[in-house]
């Protein structure tokens, strides 16, 4: 069934499999939301970029547009905390490369997820630490997690958008589902869409910048997400 939803929603989680920072900037522009570019063969996979806060391939490129709706990314603090930094550090991080990220970015409403592979495999009280985060930017705040996790937990957090992997996972049999959140549905497919609702996203399950995926991957993922789109939207 169509719904009327007139807002854009395509974006994207942010690694591609390109190399060439031009044609990723270019590529992103053709989403209904760019998305800030990460290329990890350039050295961008999130783990290294966090070493060198705001040091992004494609950065500097991409602020040279003016934007009504962007979307940028930065690794979350509950993944740096697995990975061996403590608390402290993981927010600095973050909040630095946050910083150097919004500085000079020309846009009507910035939309700013944190990358959380992670949850589901730490015990932390990981919503402090976003909150600390979002607390200091004006942006919309979004988590994407392409793991499983405990969603009754995620639903009830300060969290505006939900990004998840939903060719793997079924959010609506969980009894807090939606807790008025945005969507970021990650689909395959349409069948993956359950329930879409106006200021919900489309994206894909995960980023592309696996080796899984090659530079010819990205006009087929984004060809998918256009199709989506048409079928759900009027």
């Amino acid at each position: 069934m169509k719904i009327m939803n007139s807002k854009k929603v395509i974006t994207q989680i942010g690694s591609l499999p390109l190399t060439d920072v031009k044609q990723a900037v270019e590529y992103s522009l053709k989403h209904d939301i760019p998305f800030l570019p990460e290329l990890p063969k350039k050295g961008d996979a999130m783990l290294n970029y966090i070493k060198n806060p705001g040091n992004l391939s494609c950065l500097d490129e991409f602020k040279k547009n003016t934007f009504e709706t962007v979307k940028v990314q930065c690794v979350g603090p509950a993944t740096l905390v697995l990975s061996g930094y403590n608390q402290d550090e993981a927010v600095s991080r973050a909040y630095e490369h946050i910083s150097r990220i919004l500085e000079g970015l020309k846009a009507r409403e910035i939309i700013l997820f944190l990358d959380e592979p992670a949850l589901g495999h730490t015990g932390i009280d990981y919503r402090e630490l976003w909150q600390i985060l979002f607390s200091n930017f004006k942006v919309t705040s979004g988590v994407h997690t392409c793991g499983n996790m405990d969603w009754d937990e995620l639903f009830l957090s300060s969290i505006q958008i939900i990004s998840f992997d939903a060719s793997q996972f079924d959010l609506t049999r969980y009894s807090k589902y939606r807790s008025n959140k945005r969507i970021a549905w990650g689909i395959k497919g349409i069948e993956d869409v359950k329930d879409f609702k106006e200021g919900d996203l489309l994206t894909l399950p995960c980023g592309m910048g696996t080796p899984l995926y090659s530079p010819k991957d990205c006009s087929k993922a984004l060809e998918t997400l256009i199709d989506v789109r048409s079928a759900l939207l009027t």
